[in-house]
Order: structure tokens, then C-alpha cells, then sequence
């Protein structure tokens, strides 16, 4: 089956107990850009100033006789100031692990759309102008639609030209949408390399046969991938059983070092690659349609109530 991805399409072909997955890799076109990271702010120290009170014993008059008054001060005993830290909120480091083995260089919490950040088409198509996509209560929201023409058609938000880069920690929490034809994604790329390479940190398929999918075409597993010279021989791949991925939220993680890569679902480690790739990637999150989820059609959910949403996206370097 062909993967949109290819241009041209290039066939891959990936048998995982007995299931051939077409996967098909991106070429062709550049795209150059300087790295960017994201600034945090520093909060100060409040302190609350120490106050004493003063007390005196009022004087006594007598109207026959007239007797001195003794004033006895009385002893101010000052209050002891403590110190007030206000506490920023701080994003915790990679799921599973050692936070001050890294520092985080890319923070989407999706409080809103930035567009200064992501484009709404992946680099060889144009923007589709049919909306299937929104963020709203701090999670991004990409969901199945026909457009003017009637057909479904794919959506990618990516960082392509905004934001790139190169070995480190990446992490999304996400909940998947169902239906027959549905395939998210949480990949990294880089079409300005020739080699095209790839890493595919979760790609789903609801309406694949089980185990993608089960009956009611609800995603039960999701594949990881390594492409290191694109649609060429000598790609990596992992087909991971888990629940049902629409149920709730979980967290896909890869670590990326210059000879490895470590996936992990929800903090766990789930597959190793020995592989070297020391080009620079943008990220990109989409929700496509085909490959071993078969053709949407009619059974598919459409609408906001059927979306692939992401609640972050964020990426540490080493230190």
C-alpha cells in the first residue's frame, strides 16, 4: 500500500508476526533554517518585613493630691521575618528519567496555536483550507474530515525551517483517535539532508488487522522506526502491543544518541537501535490516513470528538 508520505513514493515493506506494513518515506526539496531554543524566566525572592509594637501604661490623675506617675515602658519584642520563595512551575524532565542529565530546549504546551512555530502542511503539500484542526484547554486537536471535494485529507503541524534539532530527549503526551484509515504520528525528519533520515517515535492504525487494531478499529498497538538513510535498506522497526491508545493519555519518548536510540511508552523502554544519524530534524505531529490502517470511509468519525490530541510536545539536549 502506498504511504503519502513519498515523493516520489518509495515502497517499504516491514513484516512484524506476519503483517506487512508499507511505510513509505518523504524525498526531494530543501528547507534551511538556524536551530532556536525556548528562554524560561527567573523568578525573585519575596520577603516579608519584620513589624514590632509599642505599648505605654497610661498615667493616673488624683484631683486632691498630686502624685508623680511613673511611666514603665513596656518591652517590644520584634516579630522574625520568613523568607517567602515563589516557586516557579517548572516542567519535569524526560519521563523515567534522570532530569539533571538534561535541559529542556523545546517546551509546546499548546496554550495556544503559535504559528511563528509550526506550519499546517507538511513541506510538499499545501495548507488544506478545510479546518480539522484547533487548540483549545492546552491541548492540540487534529481530527478526521472531508473537505470541499468530499475526500479525507491529511494535516501535519511541523517545525520544519522553525525549529530543528540534534540528538537529545523527545516527548509527547497524546490520546489517538479510532476509525478505519486513521494514522497518527509523533516523527522527526529532515528532507534538506540527502539521506532523508527518519525517526518515527509513534505511528498508529486503528483500522489495521490485530494487533493494530481490534474490531471496533480502535488503536491496540503503534510502531516505532528508524530511517537512517530514508526509504533505503537498513531501517529499524518495532511493532509495541499496549491498551487501547484512544482510551487515554500515554507518553511516547525516544532518546537520541550519536550511536543509539532508545523508544519508551510511558516511561518504559520498549526497543534499542544501534544506529548512527548526526543530522539535525524538525518535529512533526499528523494525522494521515492509509498504510496498515487501511481507507477511511463512511464508519470513519469525523469532527472534533474523534481527534488525535496532543497535550505536549517537548524536547531536553544533554547537558
Amino acid at each position: 500500500m502506498n504511504n503519502p508520505r513519498s515523493l516520489p513514493y518509495t515502497v517499504r515493506t516491514v513484516l512484524v508476526a506476519g503483517i506487512s506494513v508499507l511505510i513509505a518515506s518523504c524525498g526531494g526539496g530543501s528547507s534551511g533554517s538556524t536551530d532556536s531554543t525556548l528562554d524560561g524566566s527567573n523568578q525573585s525572592l519575596t520577603t516579608i518585613p519584620s513589624s514590632a509594637t509599642t505599648g505605654s501604661t497610661p498615667t493616673t490623675s488624683t484631683p486632691t493630691t498630686s502624685t508623680p506617675t511613673t511611666s514603665t515602658p513596656t518591652t517590644s519584642t520584634p516579630t522574625t521575618s520568613t523568607p517567602t520563595t515563589s516557586t516557579p512551575t517548572t516542567v519535569a524532565g524526560p519521563t523515567g528519567q534522570d532530569a539533571s542529565l538534561y535541559t529542556l530546549a523545546f517546551d509546546e504546551e499548546f496554550d495556544s496555536y503559535n504559528a511563528n512555530l509550526w506550519n499546517d502542511h507538511i513541506w510538499y503539500e499545501s495548507s488544506n483550507a478545510t479546518k480539522n484542526y484547533t487548540v483549545e484547554n492546552g491541548v492540540l486537536k487534529i481530527w478526521p474530515q472531508k473537505d470541499a471535494s468530499g475526500n479525507f485529507f491529511n494535516r501535519a503541524i511541523d517545525t520544519d525551517g522553525k525549529y530543528y534539532q540534534t540528538y537529545g530527549y523527545f516527548e509527547m503526551e497524546a490520546k489517538l483517535p479510532v476509525g478505519k484509515g486513521t494514522w497518527p504520528a509523533f516523527w522527526l525528519y529532515n528532507h534538506d539532508q540527502a539521506a532523508h533520515p527518519e525517526i518515527d517515535i509513534m505511528e498508529a492504525y486503528a483500522g489495521g488487522v490485530s494487533p493494530w487494531g481490534d474490531n471496533n478499529d480502535h488503536p491496540t498497538a503503534y510502531g516505532t522506526t528508524a530511517w537512517p538513510n530514508g526509504g533505503d535498506a537498513g531501517s529499524y522497526f518495532k511493532q509495541n502491543m499496549t491498551p487501547d491508545l484512544s482510551a487515554g493519555f500515554h507518553k511516547y519518548g525516544m532518546k537520541w544518541e550519536p550511536n543509539k536510540l532508545t523508544f519508551y511508552f510511558d516511561g518504559n523502554q520498549v526497543y534499542t537501535v544501534s544506529a548512527t544519524m548526526p543530522s539535525r530534524m524538525y518535529i512533526l505531529l499528523d494525522l494521515w490516513y492509509g498504510s496498515a490502517s487501511g481507507t477511511p470511509d463512511s464508519t470513519t468519525p469525523t469532527g472534533k470528538t474523534n481527534s488525535y490530541e496532543v497535550n505536549y510536545v517537548r524536547a531536553w539536549k544533554f547537558k
